[in-house]
């Protein structure tokens, strides 16, 4: 019995040998991803920065839900709105930050999330000031005096010096978007023959190595 104890173990732990040598053969160093620091972060996270005016970050949505979804309970999931592309202001870029911060808050993240790129992307709209930020949020459900109140609350403040923080941290790295650092330490590569399923398991992968 204890031969056939012994037998059934060694079989579990060659396939789980297994299966880790297959995902480090899947995913290369210097192909999928790259190093960008010596030290990982303290507790496992991605960050994803991304525009909402950017047509990929929008097409990227649904497997950023993915990735959620298999990711462990542990890792934190972060997403940093960048200010510095071509589409609009730095000040506007910010203020749709809040506008981000402010769902956040008020536990509307997907609702909100969802309004502004719909708006952008779906029905072609413009936000060309912080009251057309203001009344896509009105029309999408958040009472225009509560969202002017938090728009000037310190907490929302604060979350958007955070989030623009994350921004300079990683800015000469962080060219374009979408673009995921893991773990403070690792940058995805996706390349042209990977598939969906691919990009949300190198996430996975990613997020799982110190």
């Amino acid at each position: 019995m204890k031969k056939i104890f012994n037998s059934v173990l060694l079989v579990i732990m060659t396939a789980l040998v297994s299966l880790q040598a297959s995902a480090q053969i899947r995913f290369v160093e210097g192909e999928h991803y790259k190093i960008i620091s010596n030290q990982a972060t303290s507790k496992p996270e991605v960050k994803e920065f991304f525009s909402f005016w950017c047509p990929h970050c929008f097409n990227f949505e649904p497997l950023v839900a993915e990735m959620k979804k298999k990711l462990d309970p542990s890792v934190n999931f972060d997403k940093v709105h960048v200010n510095f592309m071509g589409f609009a202001g730095t000040d506007l870029q910010d203020d749709v930050t809040k506008a981000m911060m402010i769902g956040r808050a008020m536990k509307k993240s997907e609702q909100v999330n969802s309004a502004i790129f719909n708006y952008i992307h779906r029905q072609r709209g413009k936000i060309t000031s912080s009251d057309d930020v203001r009344s896509l949020l009105s029309v999408s459900g958040i009472d225009p005096v509560e969202y002017d109140k938090m728009n000037k609350s310190f907490a929302v403040n604060s979350m958007l010096k955070k989030n623009n923080k994350a921004i300079n941290e990683y800015r000469r790295f962080v060219k374009g978007v979408p673009n995921f650092i893991v773990n403070g330490k690792y940058q995805a590569q996706f390349t042209r023959d990977m598939t969906p399923d691919d990009m949300v398991d190198l996430i996975v992968f990613l997020s799982e190595m110190n």
